[in-house]
């Protein structure tokens, strides 16, 4: 299976600088973060997806809406491509970014999760559409850290791809089962 994510586009937390772990918590797509998903529609224009998953959070869903536009393709929610939970909404990133700077892979903050775990879910979400859409071309609109864990499972240095980064619509695209 070949699946391409991407990260939502610019939302209103991101202004902020704000942590928004809880789906609950609806932080919208801004202006700018529409346009960013525009262009990213037309840089995957030419890409036929077979199925499309977004995280439960409403930026992400914003994204694969405006991605999809046009396309007859329903849009899967799976909760295993949520942002990582910190424990912290609300706060400023920087708080959490402090907090596992010195261990990015383990750290896990008071009722969150580290990034080891975050990799093992976005790995049981990955293990299953690949089961499910073994041929398909999958889209899937997600955050940064989910991104970045499902890079890091197919890495030879996880820690090195947690200390990457992603911008706004950014698109990476891995093959299920790496081999």
């Amino acid at each position: 299976m070949k699946l391409v994510l991407v990260r939502h586009g610019q939302s209103e937390g991101n202004l902020k600088e704000e942590i928004n772990d809880d789906p609950a918590r609806v932080v919208n797509l801004t202006a700018q973060g529409r346009i960013q998903a525009a262009r990213a529609a037309q840089r995957l224009r030419g890409m036929a997806f077979t199925h499309a998953y977004a995280s439960q959070f409403a930026r992400a869903q914003q994204t694969a809406a405006i991605i999809l536009q046009g396309r007859a393709l329903a849009l899967g929610v799976d909760a295993r491509l949520n942002e990582r939970r910190s424990g912290m909404d609300g706060q400023h990133v920087e708080r959490f970014n402090g907090l596992v700077r010195a261990d990015p892979l383990q750290t896990k903050p008071p009722h969150g999760e580290s990034f080891i775990e975050q990799m093992a879910r976005l790995k049981r979400f990955l293990d299953e559409i690949a089961v499910r859409h073994p041929h398909g071309l999958v889209l899937a609109v997600s955050h940064e850290n989910p991104i970045l864990a499902a890079m890091a499972l197919t890495a030879e240095d996880p820690e090195a791809v947690v200390r990457g980064g992603l911008v706004n619509c950014e698109a990476v695209e891995l093959i299920w089962p790496a081999d």
